[in-house]
């Protein structure tokens, strides 16, 4: 009997064993839980040491990079102020001469452009507004010349009849070549007929407010101290021009030229290599007019 009975209340005890708690099992998720929540963290502070490590890294490598390119540039720019340096002096020696180009463009100025190629020499085209010369405007700033302004009418009358009538039409020339070449204006100009013309010298104060207004707008504007006498006659020949170029640039040591390239200009087109290479035997290098030129002027 009372075998029987420690016998069922062992069975009820291994029973009782056999059935964990609610309280238990959470115990156990829960402490797997952390355990999970642990190693998660650590391996993502892993991953994010390790990212950050390869971070500095790149990062030192791009430092170390960029002051060695630092380094380069200092040196290069160090080489080319020396070069300019010693350019500047080898150029304050050499005669320049400005090869100008009045009243164009025309049907001569592509043949113009042609023979300025053959001897690398950039020149300064003082151009007007033509419609159908699209091409040519492209061109000479694309061959490397210097696009400058002589007025969009080059009406005496009109552009002299007022400061504002003058500077209405140097902006229009300018608008007009922006449009067309894309290019911003090179703000060089020439007056027509010069910046002593008659309508200038007539009346003092239009001259003045016209030369105020133009420095206002950030122009320079340029005559002319050699010419080419092209201007003199319709269709002067070849070798009167040859000869008032050269024989005008012997005494000088900056030679601003004037010459034209309209339709009936052809001579002077022709006389172009006899004068580049008669510039070049009296000691000229040829260079397009800039705003720190020579300034060359019958008026200031």
């Amino acid at each position: 009997m009372n075998f029987n009975t420690n016998l069922e209340s062992s069975k009820r005890n291994i029973k009782r064993r056999k059935k964990p708690s609610i309280l238990g099992i959470i115990s156990l998720v829960a402490l797997c839980l952390c355990f999970f929540i642990s190693i998660f963290s650590t391996t993502k502070m892993f991953i994010a040491s390790s990212k950050q490590n390869s971070l500095l890294k790149e990062i030192n490598t791009l430092s170390s990079s960029n002051n060695s390119i630092l380094s380069e540039n200092a040196k290069l720019e160090k080489e080319i102020s020396k070069k300019q340096s010693t350019y500047d002096k080898a150029i304050s020696h050499k005669k320049i001469a400005h090869l100008t180009f009045d009243d164009g463009p025309s049907s001569n100025t592509l043949k113009l452009l042609d023979v300025l190629d053959r001897y690398n020499a950039k020149a300064t085209f003082f151009v007007v507004y033509k419609e159908g010369f699209d091409n040519i405007y492209k061109e000479i700033v694309n061959r490397g010349h210097v696009l400058a302004n002589h007025t969009y009418s080059h009406n005496y009358k009109k552009i002299y009849s007022s400061p504002n009538a003058f500077i209405s039409d140097v902006e229009a020339l300018d608008n007009k070549l922006k449009e067309i070449t894309g290019k911003e204006p090179s703000k060089i100009l020439r007056f027509p007929g010069g910046s002593n013309m008659g309508y200038m010298n007539e009346n003092a104060n239009l001259s003045q407010s016209i030369f105020k207004a133009l420095e206002d707008r950030g122009y320079t504007y340029f005559d002319w101290n050699v010419d080419s006498s092209d201007a003199t006659k319709m269709t002067l020949d070849k070798k009167s021009i040859v000869t008032s170029v050269l024989d005008g640039s012997s005494n000088v040591n900056t030679a601003n030229i004037l010459m034209h390239d309209t339709d009936a200009k052809y001579t002077t087109i022709e006389a172009m290599p006899e004068i580049l290479e008669g510039l070049k035997a009296q000691g000229y290098i040829f260079r397009p007019l800039h705003h720190d030129s020579a300034a060359i002027r019958f008026v200031d």
